[in-house]
């Protein structure tokens, strides 16, 4: 089975490309949805243990978590301790499942992909971009996201054009929808032909 890497910046029309990716049948797994069913139960637990007071009710409230986590490279080390193995887990049961289904290509939803070192679990990765303007009048219309909060993020994250050059496929969501989809057919017949190259 060919795992593809799906990776880009806040903003950039990820979750919508890795929907485009699943309407074609490809199975998808989203790290960051992993991240929020975890923080739903099966990890408050262990979050409430390391940084008291950002549970509530047996679910992680994530402004408290941010709060304290963001800014502050120990604390969210200590997070990534405790939910990356977890994440991790996630993704091996759903790669299994799909080579046992017989799936030619599973995709990888992964935000921090090249900062984590996931490309070394992949045979192609896939960026999606958009020019600066765009992502950040984006980013900047979601609820709760201030222009500090997006520098913050942003500067955790590899920069888009660094991105780019490492990518083996780069999605421009920025000509809209159709070209987007466009663009992720012709990314999975080219790579119903390209060799495996995982570590």
């Amino acid at each position: 089975m060919f795992i593809l890497g799906l990776t880009g910046s806040l903003g950039m029309g990820k979750s919508t490309t890795a929907r485009f990716f699943a309407e074609e049948g490809v199975p998808v797994h989203d790290a960051d949805a992993v991240v929020h069913r975890l923080y739903e139960g099966e990890a408050a637990d262990a979050i409430e243990a390391a940084f008291p007071g950002t549970t509530a009710g047996g679910k992680v409230d994530r402004d408290q978590l941010a709060a304290r986590v963001l800014g502050d490279s120990a604390a969210l080390r200590r997070l990534e301790t405790i939910v990356h193995p977890l994440v991790q887990e996630a993704e091996r049961r759903l790669l299994a499942e799909a080579e046992a289904r017989g799936e030619k290509i599973a995709v990888l939803d992964i935000p921090l992909l090249f900062e984590t070192g996931g490309e070394e679990r992949v045979d192609a990765v896939v960026v999606v971009s958009a020019p600066p303007e765009v992502q950040r009048s984006r980013a900047l219309e979601r609820p709760g996201m201030t222009v500090d909060k997006l520098d913050a993020i942003l500067a955790k994250q590899m920069p888009d054009g660094e991105k780019r050059r490492r990518a083996d496929f780069v999605v421009d969501t920025s000509r809209g929808f159709e070209s987007a989809r466009a663009q992720v057919r012709a990314i999975l017949d080219a790579v119903a032909t390209m060799p495996k190259r995982r570590r």
